[in-house]
């Protein structure tokens, strides 16, 4: 019983984070960006202004390919950069709010929708979704974590190589 419950919330957990992916996918489509990168734009909505290292722990991305996507935000007009006033060596990541909201509005009756369905939970089913979103994002942070090493760890038996191959054109 308990182990049919659990695999009936897996499918339910995953159908909600696919369905998340394809509604983020259609808005970046929209906005002119790419679904990675709307994706690291909400993360600086939700936290404001922070540095490239702060927007590379809160998403599991390397400091490089944060480069690539701030470069890319700021193109489009959502994000820019600004030097620390006490620090100029230290550079934040804003989001420029008027730009956001141009395309912010496509979450409005979505978010409408779940506020209308939260309405439904008492207090203490609040607290319990929240400690699952919480630690699922914690979770799913340190799974990502895992996968990289994994990724980039040599194949058994072989040694890693002195140099980096050369990149593809």
């Amino acid at each position: 019983m308990r182990a049919a419950l659990m695999q009936e919330l897996e499918h339910a957990v995953r159908r909600a984070s696919a369905q998340g992916v394809i509604f983020g996918q259609t808005v970046a489509n929209r906005a002119g960006i790419s679904n990675s990168d709307m994706d690291c734009l909400d993360f600086l909505v939700m936290e404001g202004r922070v540095t490239a290292g702060r927007l590379a722990e809160m998403t599991g991305l390397t400091t490089g390919a944060i480069t690539g996507v701030v470069d890319r935000l700021e193109k489009a007009g959502f994000v820019r950069r600004e030097r620390d006033a006490d620090d100029r060596r230290k550079v934040f990541i804003a989001p420029i709010p008027e730009n956001i909201a141009k395309f912010g509005r496509l979450y409005e009756h979505m978010q409408r929708a779940m506020l209308k369905e939260w309405e439904t939970y008492s207090d203490a089913e609040l607290k319990l979704l929240l400690r699952f979103a919480t630690q699922s994002y914690q979770t799913m942070l340190k799974a990502t974590a895992e996968l990289k090493a994994l990724i980039d760890a040599p194949p058994k038996g072989k040694r890693p190589s002195a140099t980096k191959p050369a990149r593809a054109p």
